[in-house]
């Protein structure tokens, strides 16, 4: 059988299938039923520093709520502190006991100070690995595109610093120069680099005149993106480069790997088609890999990638300007 073996960031898998973060890993008996679907890795859900603050504001909120109606309600209530991020971590130490495949922490801060005291007290659970989210709209006209990549290389910078365990950081599409950015991100002691985060994107309701949330899983026409930014990465820094969005089956794992992939993040085709889907797109890499002659991953890995192509033009201008003519 061929052998599906693989490293994330340096940590060793079976395989290079590992869950993204979300839900599924909110209960320790998901978590386990990931692990024996087979699973390469587990990414445990994000901390967000938001959803930190905001809790510890309505919790404050509401033990001062009646301090002044009544003189004697002023001690109603012993002081108390809210737990911040207590929570999160007693869950990644639980599930760190109850597996043993790789688990890695994801976290979502926004002040430099927050990302390296939350990424010091991960690694302290057990995680083996953590991922940095970083999303950095341009919202302020003043700040340019320059600051804005700096501080996250000086975000990631720091993180590295204090902790031991490999850090990945999961990038969005949406920067000037991608790959000089990958390469910085690199230099600064990233072990990989995650291609790409989904992000948050509302709708209008056209009834009503207001916008709405909207959350809707991935397709596989949405891996397309990712493919084409691992093909043109792959080569270009020594991080390893691990797919994500619209990865819905084997061969989808196997587009990737293609295209230079090390690994692959997955989860709305989970959410579709149920954990035992794992093992179904295990079977079809294998399968694939069986009928191509393909010992292990290595042997493929980056076939198609923009540095191996045939054509230099392939996932650039040249390829779309064949796609239009093809219309004709």
């Amino acid at each position: 059988m061929p052998d599906l073996k693989t490293t994330y960031m340096g940590i060793e898998m079976s395989n290079p299938i590992v869950i993204g973060a979300c839900s599924l890993s909110k209960r320790i008996d998901t978590i386990k039923q990931i692990e024996d679907a087979g699973a390469g890795g587990l990414v445990i859900k994000s901390l967000f520093e938001e959803q930190i603050q905001s809790e510890r504001g309505v919790f404050e909120d509401r033990l001062s709520e009646y301090d002044n109606m009544f003189a004697e309600a002023v001690t109603m209530f012993p002081h108390q502190e809210h737990s911040g991020a207590k929570e999160h971590l007693y869950w990644c130490k639980e599930t760190r006991k109850a597996v043993n495949m790789p688990l890695i922490a994801s976290l979502n801060a926004i002040n430099k100070e927050s990302w390296v005291e939350y990424a010091r007290e991960l690694e302290a659970t057990g995680v083996n690995g953590l991922e940095l989210n970083f999303y950095s709209p341009p919202l302020d006209k003043t700040v340019n595109a320059l600051e804005i990549e700096k501080i996250e290389v000086d975000t990631l910078a720091a993180v590295v610093a204090v902790v031991k365990i490999p850090v990945s950081v999961k990038l969005h599409p949406f920067y000037t120069s991608l790959l000089n950015h990958a390469q910085n991100l690199t230099a600064a002691g990233a072990k990989s680099l995650v291609l790409f985060n989904r992000l948050f994107e509302p709708d209008i309701d056209t009834s009503k005149e207001v916008k709405k949330a909207t959350l809707h899983l991935s397709s596989a026409s949405d891996n397309r993106l990712p493919m084409r930014w691992t093909a043109l990465i792959h080569g270009n820094t020594t991080a390893d480069i691990i797919s994500s969005t619209g990865i819905m089956s084997g061969k989808d794992v196997v587009k990737m790997i293609l295209a230079g992939a090390q690994a692959v993040q997955v989860s709305s085709t989970i959410y579709g088609n149920g954990i035992g889907h794992i093992r179904n797109m295990l079977n079809e890499l294998q399968g694939w890999m069986q009928a191509h002659k393909h010992p292990n991953l290595a042997d493929f890995r980056g076939k198609v990638a923009q540095l191996r192509a045939e054509d230099p033009w392939h996932f650039e201008r040249g390829q779309y300007i064949k796609a239009i003519l093809g219309f004709d």
